[in-house]
C-alpha cells in the first residue's frame, strides 16, 4: 500500500529517532509515506567508549555515521540537522557550551524548525514529549520549539525568508505506558540497582520519570517487519549500546515483560485536540 503522505520525527539527538518512535517510522516507510527524521545535535556530548572512535576523530562523526545507517534501516527518505550542539545532561560541563541547544535563543531554535517544516511539509509531526521524555534539557528544547513552530509555519508574517508557509495537519508527542516502568522500579533495588540513578551514566532517575503519566491518544500496532527494522537501527547505534545483549537477570525479566507487552507504539495527540484512540497516526490527513 502506498501512502503520498509525509511523516517528520523531531528529536534531539541520533539515536531518539530508533529509541524512541523508531518501529513507527518503519511502519510508514513501509507503506509508502515519505519519513524524515530533524535531529537538533549530532550527540557531540555522547558517553563513548574509545573502541568506537578507532574509524572517526570525533563523538560528533561517530554518531552521525550511526545516524545515517539507522536511517536506512528504518527507510527514512532524509536526515536533517538542525546545527546545534548537544548540551548533555543537567549539571554536565557540556551545559555551559555557547554552541548548546539549552543555550541556544528559543526564537533561534524556532527559526531552523519552521525553516525545516517548509522545507518537508510533513503531514504529521511528531516530537519529545514536555518533560522530554527523562528531563533531558535537549528534548525539553526541542518539544517547546517544535510546539511554537507548529504553529509559525503556517503563518507568513513569521520568519518570511525561510521558505512558503506551510501547515502541518497533525501534532504528536511520543509517550509510553508507565505500568512496565513502575515495576522495573520496585524491581531495581532487589537486583541491588537504584532506580534514581540509572542509564549508561547513572544521570536517570526513573522514579521520576514513572510518575509523570501522559494521554495516550494513538496506539500503533507495530508488524514483525518493521520490528525487524527498528532492531537493525538499533544495532546501528552501537555507541549508545544498540546490540547489546542483556547482562543481567533484570534486564533479561525486563526484556521478556516488554515482549509480553506486544509491539506498540504510543503518542499523545496535541493537534488537532483528541477524539477516539487512534490507530493511525495519518487519518484524517486528507
Amino acid at each position: 500500500m502506498n501512502i503520498s503522505k509525509t511523516i517528520a520525527f523531531f528529536g534531539a539527538h541520533p539515536d531518539d529517532e530508533t529509541f524512541g518512535p523508531g518501529a513507527t517510522l518503519a511502519s510508514y516507510s513501509l507503506k509508502g509515506a515519505k519519513v524524515y527524521y530533524v535531529c537538533a545535535t549530532r550527540g557531540e556530548a555522547g558517553t563513548v567508549d574509545s573502541r568506537y572512535l578507532k574509524e572517526h576523530d570525533t563523538i560528533a562523526e561517530l554518531r552521525t555515521a550511526e545516524m545515517a545507517c539507522a536511517a536506512r534501516a528504518l527507510g527514512l527518505t532524509g536526515v536533517l540537522y538542525l546545527g546545534f550542539r548537544d548540551s548533555g545532561m543537567p549539571g554536565s560541563s557540556d551545559n555551559t557550551s555557547p554552541e548548546a541547544l539549552m543555550n541556544a535563543p528559543e526564537t533561534e531554535v524556532e527559526r531552523r524548525v519552521v525553516k525545516a517544516m517548509r522545507e518537508i511539509k510533513p503531514d504529521v509531526v511528531i516530537t519529545h514529549d514536555p518533560s522530554g521524555g527523562y528531563g533531558h534539557p535537549d528534548h525539553v528544547a526541542v518539544h517547546r520549539a517544535v510546539v511554537k513552530a507548529f504553529v509559525l509555519a503556517g503563518n507568513p508574517e513569521q520568519y518570511p525568508d525561510e521558505g512558503m508557509p506551510f501547515s502541518p495537519r497533525k501534532l504528536y508527542f511520543t509517550v509510553r505506558r508507565k505500568r512496565l516502568l513502575r515495576l522495573m522500579v520496585k524491581l531495581m533495588p532487589l537486583f541491588g540497582q537504584d532506580p534514581k540513578r540509572s542509564g549508561r551514566n547513572g544521570d536517570v532517575d526513573l522514579t521520576c520519570i514513572a510518575r509523570t503519566e501522559y494521554p495516550i491518544n494513538a496506539e500503533i500496532r507495530i508488524s514483525k517487519q518493521a520490528a525487524a527494522m527498528r532492531k537493525v537501527a538499533i544495532d546501528c547505534h552501537h555507541s549508545q549500546g544498540g546490540g547489546r545483549p542483556h547482562t543481567t537477570l533484570l534486564d533479561s525479566i525486563i526484556g521478556l515483560l516488554g515482549r509480553l507487552a506486544g509491539n506498540r507504539d504510543y503518542y499523545m495527540r496535541v493537534y488537532p485536540l483528541p477524539g477516539k484512540k487512534e490507530k493511525d497516526l495519518l487519518y484524517g490527513t486528507g
